[in-house]
């Protein structure tokens, strides 16, 4: 049975999810530290928009990206106009959705990290002429490791465990966009049962060693520092 087990979508939806979670930790890091520490009032509005993933449908997420990345709005005919590129059934389009997709899973775990340091400790690093991102990446980044390594883990098993917009965006291109869920989703569409159970099964390996080695990790970050 494992000669013909094909292990293509689950190299993609790994590969998805690697791109995904880089890309997202470079957006995310300094989205998170100016909702942390900002007052404006239009924070809530930011959160709101940056959240409203988690509470969509995947099926208008991915509705709204397919639609805003089609060759017949200005940005798909843009890209493919200017660079030949097109946003839509390619792993590229892939990756962009998901960006959005998973957004909140990185955004709040870093944000509740920052907002969880001691504004004193802070305080100290600026006046001692430090600068804000020196501040950031010496002071800040490495006194929220809990939080760093949830944001982390915890958007990418996400990503590898997408559905909805990935199938609306990529369809299921063998090879290029075809991840895992969608793989499971043909399986029980033909009835093969036996497919889908395998693939079913190491989706929830993968996903409980994601999460374990996440609590596991708190918790002795938890132990160390007296919490």
């Amino acid at each position: 049975m494992i000669e013909n087990f094909d292990f293509e979508p689950f190299l993609i939806s790994f590969k998805l999810a690697f791109f995904t979670t880089i890309i997202l930790f470079i957006i995310a890091l300094p989205l998170s530290w100016y909702l942390s520490q900002t007052k404006s009032k239009y924070k809530p509005f930011i959160e709101a928009i940056t959240a409203l993933p988690i509470v969509l449908p995947p099926s208008v997420l991915g509705f709204y990206i397919l639609w805003a990345l089609s060759y017949n709005s200005p940005i798909g005919s843009f890209f493919e106009e200017t660079f030949g590129i097109k946003l839509v059934f390619n792993f590229t389009g892939l990756v962009i959705a998901s960006c959005f997709y998973s957004l909140p899973f990185m955004v709040q775990p870093l944000q509740s990290g920052f907002e969880s340091l001691n504004k004193n400790m802070l305080e100290a690093s600026f006046v001692a002429g430090k600068g804000k991102i020196e501040t950031i990446f010496k002071i800040a980044i490495p006194n929220i490791k809990p939080a760093l390594l949830t944001a982390i883990i915890v958007t990418f098993a996400h990503t590898v465990g997408e559905f909805g917009v990935v199938l609306m965006v990529g369809g299921s291109i063998p090879g290029e966009t075809k991840v895992a869920s969608v793989a499971i989703y043909e399986f029980v569409e033909i009835m093969d049962y036996t497919q889908a159970h395998i693939y079913s099964g190491i989706m929830i390996i993968i996903s409980f060693l994601v999460l374990l080695s996440v609590y596991i990790f708190n918790q002795k970050q938890n132990k160390k520092f007296g919490i």
